[in-house]
């Protein structure tokens, strides 16, 4: 398996365990009988600070996936990988990892310098794929 498929694997198994830990907390929230109903209206305890900051990462982390999904789709059927486009994608999965904590944490400015490495990792990524068949 090359370093980008790799990394897309870990960042699945980073985006499943964002979820566990933003079920976790909003199930303590909300309470497991709101959790396991059909929601159709809103819960009568709200989610905590965490609990919101949980769940705004894992969705910003569904957001970040299909791009760095998309990039490591193209960068894998071009045949175009590199020692460049491997480290873009260590870089992504690494913010990643940085990212979920930095936002739970409320750490600012480093959640959006973290967030904006990631991102730039995955651009970077399909620049150097289209750079790479140009001569």
């Amino acid at each position: 398996m090359t370093p980008e498929l790799t990394a897309l694997a870990l960042a699945i198994l980073l985006q499943a365990l964002q979820f566990a830990a933003y079920s976790v907390r909003a199930n303590l929230d909300v309470g497991p009988g709101y959790a396991m109903s059909a929601r159709d209206r809103e819960p009568s305890r709200p989610l905590s600070d965490l609990g919101g900051r949980l769940q705004r990462a894992l969705n910003n982390h569904f957001e970040g996936l299909i791009l760095f999904t998309a990039a490591v789709v193209l960068v894998s059927l071009s045949g175009r990988g590199s020692g460049f486009t491997a480290a873009c994608a260590w870089v992504y999965l690494g913010a990643r990892v940085l990212y979920v904590p930095a936002y739970a944490l409320g750490l600012r400015p480093w959640r959006s310098l973290v967030w904006f490495t990631g991102f730039l990792a995955t651009i970077a990524m399909v620049v150097a794929v289209l750079f790479s068949g140009a001569a």
